[in-house]
């Protein structure tokens, strides 16, 4: 079994570089400033084209894009053209992503609820996934992918699990395919998923710290096989304390052996796996459980962030 490790969107390694700058709408709506929010976009543009680079040469093969790179893209009266005036980026981007064989996707964040009992709130979270999209076609990625949590809890479990499959059926067919469905900490647990994977089809992405939280009985030959022909992906964190208040925040850092221990429960699977570290310190994290993975097991080393178990 081969595993690659990744992170998520912001490098502690690299200093003062984000491609997560924001221009809240509140400023935006008071100063209605174009010039500052072009500016912020390409900063962004940048700041990825700095982080992406980095990941190259450190053989990171696994990276999560920020939601963030075009602020405000999906506010109804911010009238903003967020796709042929920055072509040059996207197809700049796309091409250190595509021929470096990068794997990158999206986590739309908790305003896109699927499932919502808000007519509105669904609509918006329709556009937020449009937008995704969008830019995933810009930087002309071929494998789409979108990890939503299956979202409200409204009126109770089943009906809003009814609700999430009804919805999903109204979206375009290049939505559909993009989407992949993740555990959450809280109310939908890996079964749930598996119950959606039977009745739409969406992949399922495991979250180790999430069925931590939120157990339930599962076989992860389940998983795998929602991805068809895909690559398996799964997250990856430690709890912040084992306290019923700290359980459900990210630590700093990853506990080592709590991670050697989930590696071995799933070494006999006859499949790759991606794995995306979503601790706090990002790839500082990320290389720090892997000096502790060098030290503490004998798994073969491909490159930095690539192993054989």
């Amino acid at each position: 079994m081969k595993i690659r490790l990744g992170y998520a969107c912001i490098s502690e390694t690299i200093s003062n570089t984000t491609s997560s700058s924001t221009y809240t709408y509140t400023s935006y709506s008071q100063e209605k400033n174009n010039k500052k929010l072009d500016q912020i976009i390409v900063s962004n543009f940048l700041a990825l084209e700095k982080i992406l680079i980095y990941n190259i040469r450190n053989n990171i093969h696994f990276y999560r894009l920020s939601s963030n790179i075009i602020p405000l893209a999906t506010k109804k009266d911010v009238n903003i053209e967020y796709i042929n005036k920055y072509q040059k980026y996207y197809d700049k981007i796309g091409k250190l992503i595509n021929e470096n064989n990068l794997r990158v996707d999206f986590h739309p964040n908790q305003y896109c609820v699927l499932n919502s009992v808000n007519k509105e709130v669904v609509q918006n979270s329709i556009e937020i996934l449009i937008y995704h999209y969008n830019l995933l076609k810009a930087f002309n990625i071929k494998d789409k992918t979108l990890i939503l949590h299956i979202g409200s809890n409204a009126f109770g479990k089943d009906k809003s699990l009814t609700r999430f499959i009804n919805n999903f059926k109204k979206l375009p067919k290049y939505i559909q395919e993009t989407i992949v469905v993740e555990n959450d900490d809280k109310i939908f647990t890996v079964e749930d998923c598996l119950y959606l994977n039977k009745k739409i089809g969406v992949p399922i992405c495991f979250d180790f710290h999430h069925n931590f939280c939120n157990k339930s009985n599962f076989n992860y030959e389940d998983i795998v096989k929602s991805f068809k022909n895909k690559k398996v992906k799964m997250h990856f964190s430690s709890p912040k304390n084992k306290t019923k208040k700290d359980i459900r925040s990210h630590n700093d850092y990853i506990d080592s052996d709590s991670f050697i221990d989930f590696l071995e429960s799933i070494k006999n699977l006859d499949t790759d796996i991606d794995i995306m570290i979503e601790a706090k310190k990002k790839d500082e994290a990320m290389f720090k459980l892997i000096r502790e993975l060098k030290y503490k097991t004998n798994y073969k080393f491909i490159d930095e962030t690539t192993f054989i178990i």
